[in-house]
């Protein structure tokens, strides 16, 4: 830029001294051609002054001298800034061009065929894990904790749980699913049985009052563990044992006492509470997202992950369906451009403030120096024009003038 203010500078000064030299022969009847050259260099000087003064006018006072209509950035700044940001905002930000530009983009089917190429897949995948793993690595274990252990309790407190249970119990009753559980719990107990005859019997024993006899009390025992034994095994082994009905009586009555009856409904409640209350619950809900944050990030690193193995996969598909669909592409298409829709328009006046509060607060002196120094160059021609222009103008009247004046 200061070369270019050098070379209009210099082209003002030649003129200048063209029209002295002009002048000055012209006094010395050097001929008539000196007048035409006097005229050009004349009309050149006035053309580049002027224009000097408009360049100058933009970015400060001509000669430090108080022009009305002088200094226009500096003093125009904010006002520029409004203007700049209502620009923006009417012809960039309106809901007419985000839609026309959108839709001519062609978005969906140009995201499908870039998603579709396994390289870009893969690249997703990766920026997909990294982000995961930076928003994990961020988030304290403390507070996610606080609040999974927080939200758990405040739904479980919300439910009540009985009405479901008793749907669920009586399903299972009805499907037989207990019965394995019953077999289980036999064949348990039978086993222990057999392994703790003793046990069983030196408890029976020690429950006899004093003053029977020890080999009477023996004998108990030993008839109280047979008849035991007996029961078990033959619980284990009849599917159709009257005990099994009434456990399956027992639970579709309780099923419906669940579902029906206010008191066990309320006596689950309060057993409920009391459970949800104890501090070893609450440890286990909170250490719940250690264990899970653990798992995702690991499978977030593990490039053959499970995880990121299927949300690879998932892209891969979903690009396909973009690429091929057109259903699907004019729904993406109107979901991108109902987004972008109702950011423009909810966040039009934030945005374009941003743009004058911007101008606003920047320094007039070194906006209107940073200005110059972008466009002052191309500006520098304009000088450079007016001297070139004037002058021929100045010439071609002098030649019509002389023309017909004679």
């Amino acid at each position: 830029m200061r070369r270019m203010k050098l070379t209009a500078t210099g082209l003002l000064l030649l003129v200048a001294l063209v029209y002295v030299l002009a002048k000055w022969a012209q006094s010395a009847g050097a001929g008539g051609w000196t007048g035409y050259v006097a005229a050009a260099a004349e009309a050149g000087m006035v053309g580049a002054l002027a224009d000097w003064f408009a360049v100058t006018a933009l970015f400060k006072r001509p000669l430090g001298l108080p022009i009305p209509h002088t200094a226009i950035i500096p003093t125009k700044k904010d006002q520029l800034g409004v203007t700049l940001g209502q620009f923006v905002g009417e012809n960039f930000l309106s809901e007419d061009v985000v839609r026309r530009r959108l839709r001519g983009v062609g978005l969906g089917s140009r995201l499908g065929a870039w998603l579709a190429e396994p390289e870009h897949a893969d690249r997703v995948t990766a920026e997909l894990s990294t982000a995961l793993r930076g928003a994990l690595t961020v988030l304290r274990d403390s507070d996610v904790q606080a609040v999974v252990g927080e939200a758990i309790t405040r739904r479980a407190d919300a439910a009540e749980i009985a009405p479901g249970l008793g749907k669920t119990l009586d399903k299972v009753v009805a499907d037989g699913g207990h019965h394995r559980v019953v077999d289980l719990v036999c064949v348990r107990a039978h086993d222990w049985l057999v392994a703790h005859a003793d046990s069983v019997m030196d408890a029976v024993e020690g429950g006899a009052p004093g003053w029977t006899p020890r080999f009477v009390d023996r004998k108990v025992g030993e008839r109280v563990y047979k008849e035991l034994l007996r029961f078990v095994t033959e619980m284990r082994d009849m599917p159709e044992h009257p005990a099994r009905g009434a456990i399956d009586r027992f639970l579709t009555d309780f099923a419906a006492d669940l579902q029906s009856d206010s008191d066990t409904r309320a006596r689950v409640e309060r057993l409920k509470s009391e459970v949800l209350g104890r501090g070893e619950v609450q440890d286990v809900i909170a250490s719940a997202w250690s264990s899970v944050r653990a798992m995702i990030v690991s499978a977030a690193e593990d490039e053959r992950s499970e995880l990121r193995l299927r949300v690879r996969a998932s892209l891969l598909s979903l690009g396909q369906r973009l690429a091929t669909d057109p259903e699907l592409q004019r729904k993406v298409n109107a979901w991108v451009e109902d987004a972008a829709v109702y950011v423009v328009t909810t966040y039009r006046s934030e945005i374009t403030s941003l743009i004058t509060e911007t101008v606003a607060g920047w320094d007039a002196e070194h906006t209107s120096k940073k200005i110059e120094a972008h466009i002052g160059r191309d500006l520098q021609f304009i000088r450079i024009n007016g001297t070139v222009v004037g002058s021929l103008a100045g010439l071609a009247i002098y030649t019509v003038s002389r023309t017909f004046g004679a």
